[in-house]
C-alpha cells in the first residue's frame, strides 16, 4: 500500500452543497418556514415573501457550507424581525394604530379561541412570542430554539416561561 491511500479522507474540508440541495430544502420545508413567519408577522402573505427571500439570497449569493434547517429557521426569523420593523416606523410616521384585519374567508375558518390565542400571543414582546411560536408551533427543543435565536438555553427556559404566564394573564386564564 501506498501512502496517499492510507491517509484519511476525514480530514478534507466538506464540500459545499449542490444547488440540488437547496431545491430539496425549498420543497421540503417551505411550508414550515411560512408558517413559522405567519406566527411572527401575523399575515400569509407577507410570510410568503420572508421565505421566498430568504430561498432567493442562498440561491443567488454566498452559502453557508452547512446549510441546515436551524440556518434557514434563523434566516426566517431574521427576515420576519426586519418586517416588523419596518412596520413599526410605518406605524410611527403615519401616526396610525390600526390592527391587521383578516379577510372575511379567514376570520371564518379561524375558531374564536384560536384567534384570541394569536392575537393575544402577536401582543407578546418579540422575543417571548418568537421563543412561544418556536416551542410550540414548531416543536423545537430547547437547543434548537437556542440556535435559532442566537441566546442560551437558560435565556430559551426563562423567557418561555414569562411568555406562557404572560399570554394566559392575556387570555385571562391566569388562575
Amino acid at each position: 500500500m501506498d501512502r496517499e491511500s492510507l491517509r484519511p479522507t476525514a480530514l478534507a474540508p466538506p464540500a459545499p452543497p449542490p444547488r440540488a440541495d437547496l431545491a430539496g430544502l425549498y420543497r421540503e420545508h417551505r411550508v414550515g418556514l411560512v408558517r413559522l413567519a405567519v406566527l411572527l408577522v401575523g399575515d400569509l402573505e407577507t410570510a410568503e415573501d420572508v421565505v421566498q427571500d430568504v430561498f432567493a439570497r442562498l440561491h443567488g449569493g454566498r452559502r453557508p457550507p452547512d446549510l441546515t434547517l436551524a440556518y434557514l429557521r434563523t434566516c426566517v426569523l431574521n427576515g420576519s424581525r426586519s418586517v416588523l420593523r419596518r412596520r413599526a416606523v410605518m406605524l410611527r410616521r403615519t401616526q396610525r394604530v390600526t390592527g391587521l384585519a383578516d379577510s372575511a374567508e379567514t376570520a371564518v375558518l379561524i375558531g374564536e379561541s384560536r384567534r384570541q390565542v394569536l392575537l393575544a400571543l402577536a401582543r407578546l414582546p418579540r422575543r417571548q412570542r418568537e421563543a412561544l411560536v418556536l416551542r410550540y408551533y414548531l416543536d423545537l427543543a430547547e437547543s434548537e430554539i437556542a440556535l435559532v435565536m442566537g441566546v442560551g438555553q437558560s435565556t430559551v427556559r426563562s423567557t418561555t416561561a414569562r411568555a406562557l404566564a404572560r399570554l394566559l394573564s392575556e387570555l385571562g386564564e391566569d388562575e
